[in-house]
């Protein structure tokens, strides 16, 4: 009896600890967001050492609280939340890093508030799909590259839509395109199909681990998110294709690129969430 209270009482504890810290790391994400946000609309440079020293905090502990929330003493708990809040840790740490060479303040709301929310949801709302993966390093591999590929590729998806909105102001010629702030069209899309093609890279390499290292991944349940990552990589690779062949730009490219994420989605998340989230 005292060991069962004992184990209830360090279950709550840790619960707590963990709300916490999601809850203190989404509001130093927001915290970086009020610098940010000013700057979009405005003529002033945006403080770049206050935004990095809140992002760096905030993903400090996101990546202290994924670690305790993922490795449990049973195995790896890859809930469809913990997945998510990796994925957006991921992007934030990313896009993050870029600011250092380029201009991506206007990617910045919607990853760290994806980063944010995602994070909360994961603490707040526990799920549990054990897995061990470390008797099968092949597939921690596989999923590592299937992580960083899918990351990728909705960090381009984002840049498609920032290159539509930029395109959309200059052509009502709207003064927000001059801002200092923001980057100039051309170099989005040249910055765009940089990140198109890495994220094709991570996906080729992910689908060819797949077939080598995943004994059942044609099989029942599991084979949607083969088919759905497959027409992804023909979405991504035609696209790439006539660009690179044709010159294809504008709204072409921002439909293409936002099929194939919400292909890649279906393929990542499609089973998962109706697993956990609908039929539980």
């Amino acid at each position: 009896m005292y060991n069962e209270c004992s184990f209830l009482t360090q279950t709550v504890l840790k619960n707590t600890m963990s709300i916490f810290l999601a809850l203190t790391a989404s509001l130093l994400y927001f915290s970086a967001l009020m610098y940010i946000i000013p700057g979009l609309y405005g003529p002033n440079p945006i403080p770049r050492l206050r935004v990095l020293l809140n992002a760096g905090a905030a993903l400090s502990l996101h990546a202290y609280l994924l670690f305790s929330l993922i490795f449990e003493n049973s195995g790896q708990n890859l809930s469809i939340l913990n997945v998510a809040s990796l994925i957006s840790f991921i992007m934030a740490l990313t896009v993050t890093l870029l600011i250092f060479k380029i201009r991506v303040w206007i990617l910045l709301p919607v990853i760290y508030s994806f980063s944010a929310l995602n994070l909360a949801a994961s603490a707040i709302l526990p799920g549990a799909f054990i897995t061990h993966l470390e008797t099968h390093p092949t597939l921690l591999f596989h999923i590592s590259l299937a992580l960083f590929s899918y990351s990728t590729l909705m960090i381009a998806t984002l840049y498609a839509i920032q290159l539509a909105w930029i395109d959309h102001q200059l052509k009502r010629k709207n003064a927000l395109v001059i801002n200092p702030n923001l980057p100039p069209l051309m170099a989005v899309e040249r910055q765009l199909f940089n990140i198109i093609l890495v994220g094709e890279t991570l996906l080729t390499l992910t689908l060819l681990t797949g077939v080598f290292f995943v004994n059942d991944m044609f099989q029942q349940g599991k084979s949607h998110k083969a088919f759905f990552s497959v027409i992804a990589w023909v979405v991504y690779g035609v696209l790439l294709w006539g660009h690179f062949r044709h010159g294809w730009r504008g709204r072409r490219v921002i439909w293409f690129s936002l099929f194939g994420a919400f292909l890649l989605t279906l393929a990542y998340f499609g089973s998962r969430f109706v697993r956990e989230v609908i039929i539980q």
